[in-house]
């Protein structure tokens, strides 16, 4: 099954980024790119639209007023929603309106192609009659997120909002933290850290590097910056740092 989707953001960076996923997507099909969401309306009123990547915070009308305005057509021309947005005040709007997805940027492929994944799963309980089955999707919310290392001979149990970039050393990982500001050193390689990390949050940049991504504070095309320190990135994963970089505010 093959969806016709259209992206609608006003940063071009962002647009670019989203035009990217939905092209290596394979049951995405790109119908269309668009800056306002005046122009993708007038788009939809003559193409059918099966997912809609959706920003909220757009000049003239918002993605939230589009998608009021779309709540009002029959279900069966009604599509799938994924909103994507950098401000989680919007998730509770976002769930009202029955989005399928709500995307906190900057977000990864695997997020996205979640995101698509559940708008590929209503599309098929339409198409199979049963469009009054919606898809339930939990209001985001700010609950914290935990990971459990071997610290010395304990576990300890680390918040992920507390880490600001973790540092490969051997057999060991060195997690520099917030508060207190101090580093925490485990005996677990970083592969194996990053695996327990939560999807989206974390980006490995380097052989001896993962950084949060919500604490850079600066970019360039080849470093990041949390603060005053640098950390390079390196050439295998300078593909993903460019998808990042793309939709980085």
């Amino acid at each position: 099954m093959i969806l016709n989707c259209i992206a609608i953001d006003d940063e071009p960076p962002a647009l670019n980024l989203l035009c990217r996923f939905v092209e290596q997507t394979p049951f995405l099909k790109l119908a269309g790119s668009f800056s306002n969401a005046i122009e993708a309306l007038r788009f939809m009123n003559d193409n059918p639209v099966d997912v809609l990547l959706l920003d909220i915070q757009m000049p003239d009308l918002s993605g939230v007023e589009l998608a009021r305005i779309l709540s009002g057509r029959n279900a069966a021309q009604s599509p799938a929603i994924i909103f994507t947005t950098a401000f989680d005040q919007f998730a509770l709007e976002g769930y009202k309106l029955e989005a399928t997805d709500y995307l906190l940027k900057p977000f990864g492929y695997e997020e996205f192609i979640r995101a698509a994944n559940k708008a590929l799963k209503w599309a098929q309980l339409k198409n199979n009659g049963r469009s009054d089955v919606a898809i339930s999707t939990p209001a985001p919310t700010q609950e914290e997120e935990f990971i459990y290392l071997k610290v010395e001979f304990q576990t300890v149990k680390v918040a992920c909002s507390n880490i600001t970039y973790i540092e490969g050393l051997k057999d060991y990982a060195k997690l520099h933290l917030v508060n207190p500001e101090r580093s925490m050193l485990s005996l677990i390689t970083l592969k194996a850290l990053e695996e327990k990390l939560p999807a989206g949050k974390f980006m490995r940049i380097h052989k001896s590097f993962i950084v949060s991504l919500k604490k850079i504070t600066a970019v360039t095309k080849n470093a990041v910056y949390i603060g005053d320190f640098m950390i390079p990135v390196t050439e295998q994963y300078k593909d993903e740092f460019a998808g990042f970089l793309e939709g980085w505010k």
